[in-house]
C-alpha cells in the first residue's frame, strides 16, 4: 500500500496578485524519488519555495500537507523542524560564520536527531567522508570564496546530517562538472538508502538523472501540472522536447485536459491557447527568491553565532 508523505491539492500562489502556479497537485510517497522537469519559466521553482514558506509569495488556494502535518500556515522554521528540506540553486555566503558553527546550530534545532558531542563530532566526520571533505571546510566562513561546487557539498553535508522526511532539491546539479556531479549523486543516494529519505528533485536538464532511480515524473508548464508518468517520461521528453505538451489553459485549473499516451504511461495536457506572463514573473521575483535564500542563511548563522556564546 502507498504511503503518501506530501500532499499538495489546488495549490495555487503569486506574487503582488499576479498569479504564477494553477491549481496544482502533487503527491508524492514516502522513500520515493520524483523529479519535476519542464522549461524555463514553468514556475518549477516557485513550487520548490512556496512548499519550503517562502513569504515572498502569496499563497492564495490550495493546501500542503507532510506527513499529515498541514503546513499551509506555518513558517519556514516550523516547516523545516516538520521535516522538509530545500537546496537552493545558489546559497548565499555568510561572512564571520564558520562553518562548525553554523552546523552546530541548525543540527542543535532538530532535537530528534540527538546529535552531541561525541555522537556529532562522529556523524559529521562520517558525512564529511562520504563527501570527500577535509575538516579544513569546518573552519571556513560559511560558503565564503567557495567553489559552486563546494556549496552543493555543503548543500548535502546539510542534508545527511538533518535527514529530513523530504528534500527539495532546485537545480542541484546546475554548474556542477563531473567529479562534483558524481559526488552530489552519491549524497542524494546515501540519503535516500540510509535515511529512507523522499526526494523532490527539480530540474530542467536530464544529467543528474543518468546517476538517479526515479520513480515518478512531473512536467511544469506556465504554472500548470501538465504531465506525470514513470521514468519513462525522461526518455520522451529527451526525445521529444517540452513542446510535446503545448500551453495549458489559462482558464483551467492544472491537470486539465489531459488524455493517457499507454505507451509512454503520460497524462499530457493537450491544450493549445497560451498565458504568456510566465517567463516576465519568473524574472520578475528570481530577485525575490536570493533574498528569502539569504533570509534563511542569516537567520541560521544568527542562531549559530547565539549558539557559540552559550
Amino acid at each position: 500500500m502507498e504511503d503518501a508523505l506530501l500532499s499538495v491539492h489546488g495549490l495555487n500562489a503569486g506574487v503582488d496578485d499576479k498569479p504564477i502556479l494553477h491549481g496544482i497537485d502533487l503527491t508524492i510517497n514516502r522513500g520515493n524519488t520524483h523529479v519535476l522537469m519542464g522549461p524555463n519559466g514553468a514556475g518549477k521553482s516557485t513550487l520548490g519555495q512556496v512548499i519550503m514558506g517562502n513569504p515572498v509569495y502569496d499563497l492564495t488556494g490550495g493546501s500542503i500537507v507532510l506527513d499529515g502535518v498541514d503546513l499551509t500556515e506555518l513558517n519556514v522554521t516550523d516547516r523545516s523542524r516538520q521535516g522538509l528540506f530545500m537546496s537552493f540553486q545558489a546559497p548565499v555566503e555568510v561572512p564571520g560564520v564558520p562553518l562548525s558553527s553554523f552546523l552546530r546550530a541548525i543540527t542543535a534545532q532538530h532535537k530528534n536527531l540527538n546529535l552531541k558531542g561525541k555522537r556529532y563530532k562522529k556523524r559529521i566526520a562520517e558525512v564529511m567522508d562520504q563527501l570527500d571533505m577535509s575538516e579544513s571546510y569546518l573552519q571556513r566562513e560559511l560558503n565564503v570564496g567557495f567553489s559552486g561546487g563546494e556549496k552543493k557539498k555543503v548543500e548535502m553535508l546539510q542534508l545527511l546530517l538533518l535527514q529530513p522526511k523530504l528534500a527539495i532539491l532546485d537545480e542541484t546539479d546546475s554548474g556542477l562538472d563531473i567529479d562534483a556531479l558524481n559526488v552530489v549523486s552519491r549524497a542524494i543516494a546515501a540519503y535516500r538508502e540510509d535515511c529512507d529519505g523522499t526526494i523532490l528533485l527539480i530540474t530542467h536538464n536530464t544529467r543528474i538523472l543518468e546517476h538517479l532511480s526515479v520513480d515518478r515524473t512531473h512536467v511544469m508548464v506556465k504554472g500548470h501540472m501538465v504531465a506525470e508518468g514513470d521514468a519513462s517520461l525522461i526518455d520522451n521528453i529527451n526525445e521529444r522536447g517540452f513542446e510535446q505538451f503545448g500551453d495549458p489553459d489559462p482558464d483551467a485549473g492544472s491537470n486539465s485536459n489531459v488524455c493517457a499516451n499507454s505507451d509512454t504511461n503520460v497524462h499530457a495536457n493537450e491544450g493549445t491557447r497560451t498565458t504568456g506572463n510566465a517567463q516576465p514573473l519568473a524574472d520578475e521575483v528570481a530577485q525575490e527568491e536570493s533574498s528569502f535564500d539569504a533570509e534563511a542563511a542569516l537567520k541560521r548563522a544568527e542562531a549559530a553565532l547565539s549558539a557559540e556564546d552559550q
